[in-house]
């Protein structure tokens, strides 16, 4: 019996596989709104990609948007669109549908990647970025610190995101506490410089991130799980190692963590990742083991056997897939028949399962006269 197509609960939300389609930024949002791009894109991976998809990260103030074109839930307009999407996917696919709440921080205010992805010209429409202390990312512009007032406006953001989110209908949140984004930004020692109870040691540094965290789960609901993503590591000498976000996921656990999405990077352009097959999948396997909460893992899985020893070795209880599910919309159908196993299709949907082709009757080409 195939442990990747195996039903798994939190809280009272019930996932008929371990798949999950990882959050993919696609920068076509119209001042935050979702649009047919997001129907389409949304719609067509809630019909076969997993048992879980996620939005992009979805911004909770317009200035934590990565770029103009971020998808955004701080507005009416943007719980109205979202909503529309959301709600085509919930009748007609057949995954659970997850949103990832998200805050750029320093890493704001830059061009699409298709412009460059460098930070944006004054005249281009630019905006003062905020972080946990105003040091730059690379030589971009400088953030500006957060203070009291600051953090306290931040944590009501993400209040606001997550009760939007609720009432649009999504089954799962994340947090997005990964790849140098503002939360990550105070969880690490190469971008939180501060000298008051929100930085220094680990325990000051995840602070804030377990603020957030904490208002978020107050009013996200009760039965539905509430996780966060987390890097697992800077890949630089002096930074975020996964020994600390060990300790971070014990705290996030106390606080009522569902599950940790675990990456890794993004927080330095210095860097350096060993990439390779399922290379982030150890710090999957050793938060796991030590927080004992579940966990997604991510990162260059790409074939369905893989996929399977991922959940079947223990090593997780997810594998979240992004650019795979792009390439193919419906690669849990594929890889249920990989392995053997059997996966949901959609009603319309069901005479394409190869056991249905078996079974129709051949259709005759009319006789040549």
């Amino acid at each position: 019996m195939s442990q990747l197509f195996s039903p798994i609960t939190l809280r009272d939300v019930t996932f008929n596989n371990r798949l999950v389609v990882a959050p993919m930024c696609q920068y076509l949002a119209d001042d935050g709104n979702a649009n047919d791009w997001h129907l389409m894109h949304l719609g067509q991976l809630s019909m076969g990609a997993g048992g879980l998809v996620f939005t992009e990260a979805t911004h909770v103030s317009p200035e934590g948007r990565i770029t103009p074109k971020c998808l955004g839930i701080w507005s009416d307009d943007n719980e109205r669109t979202l909503k529309r999407v959301v709600d085509f996917c919930n009748t007609h696919g057949v995954a659970r549908m997850g949103i990832q709440l998200a805050h750029a921080g320093r890493k704001a205010s830059v061009n699409t990647p298709l412009n460059g992805s460098k930070p944006l010209a004054a005249n281009a429409g630019a905006w003062q970025t905020l972080g946990p202390t105003a040091l730059p990312y690379a030589d971009w512009p400088a953030p500006k610190a957060l203070d009291d007032d600051g953090l306290a406006m931040v944590k009501a953001q993400f209040v606001s995101a997550t009760e939007r989110s609720a009432r649009i209908g999504f089954d799962v949140a994340q947090v997005h506490n990964a790849h140098g984004y503002l939360l990550h930004q105070f969880l690490s020692p190469l971008s939180n410089q501060r000298n008051d109870g929100y930085g220094g040691s680990i325990e000051g540094r995840m602070r804030f991130p377990l603020e957030v965290f904490e208002a978020c789960r107050a009013v996200w609901p009760e039965n539905k799980p509430l996780g966060i993503r987390v890097s697992a590591s800077d890949w630089v000498e002096g930074g975020l190692t996964v020994e600390e976000v060990v300790e971070f996921g014990k705290a996030l656990k106390e606080k009522g963590c569902d599950f940790i999405d675990v990456s890794s990077g993004g927080n330095d352009p210095n860097q350096k990742i060993a990439l390779g097959p399922g290379y982030q999948v150890p710090f999957a396997e050793q938060i796991r083991r030590e927080v004992g909460i579940p966990v997604m893992a991510v990162g260059l899985i790409t074939d369905p056997h893989q996929a399977e020893s991922v959940v079947a070795s223990g090593k997780a209880d997810f594998v979240a897939i992004a650019r795979g599910a792009m390439d193919n919309p419906r690669w849990a159908w594929h890889a249920a028949r990989a392995l053997g196993a059997d996966t949901e299709y959609p009603a319309q949907y069901v005479r394409c399962r190869p056991d249905n082709w078996r079974a129709a009757p051949p259709v005759m080409a009319p006789a040549a006269e």
